[in-house]
């Protein structure tokens, strides 16, 4: 099957979302580009699904003021676990914001990956929104791994892949990760899984709510 087409579509989805994501306020991202009308397999179990949405949720109601004009927060959840991104004003500022997403429900680890620094430029932004875009879509056109086990989040030109993958399918992606145009740096936060686990979910992979 060729799936050139499939991420041309992608690239194309993508972009739109991201154009439309990227504010000059304090947003709080959900980590990437949202791609909820995109039914892929997930090898998250539903409830996690369900769930990493409640705990983005319930972030963004603890963090929207934190830092106020000077700070700029992004959360990523997956399988429970938050990764935090962005710029705030102090490292005070980076540790309440750890403190209450670990406080949150449901949320079994953070990787706080904040930096101290003024808010990242809208330039700044829209390039981080553009290598998503890109990373995903050349994500989808290798043909040995699942791009839909991945997710991927951008901050400052730093990729950080997320997901539950075999050590083969994160190295690929890493791998390809790094040939993309403006990746200055890739973080692996996997959650890996052997290949015997693999094909034991394959079959009963659940529908994604987003990629």
């Amino acid at each position: 099957m060729n799936n050139k087409p499939v991420a041309k579509a992608v690239l194309c989805a993508a972009l739109l979302a991201s154009a439309l994501s990227v504010t000059g306020c304090f947003p709080l991202v959900v980590g990437g580009v949202a791609m909820g009308a995109a039914a892929t397999a997930d090898r998250r179990t539903l409830g996690a699904q369900t769930e990493d949405k409640s705990i983005t949720v319930k972030a963004e109601m603890r963090l929207g003021k934190l830092g106020g004009d000077n700070g700029h927060i992004n959360i990523a959840s997956f399988n429970r676990k938050v990764l935090i991104t962005g710029e705030v004003p102090d490292a005070a500022t980076k540790a309440t914001a750890e403190r209450e997403v670990r406080a949150i429900e449901g949320v079994q680890s953070v990787e706080n990956e904040l930096i101290i620094a003024g808010p990242a430029s809208y330039t700044s932004r829209s390039s981080d929104a553009l290598v998503t875009t890109k990373v995903k879509a050349s994500l989808v056109e290798m043909t040995t791994i699942s791009a839909a086990s991945f997710k991927v989040v951008t901050e400052n030109g730093t990729v950080y892949l997320m997901g539950r993958v075999t050590q083969r399918e994160g190295d690929v992606a890493t791998n390809v990760t790094r040939g993309v145009t403006g990746v200055q740096k890739v973080v692996k936060l996997f959650e890996y899984i052997t290949e015997e686990e693999l094909r034991a979910i394959t079959p009963q992979a659940t529908q994604s709510i987003q990629l």
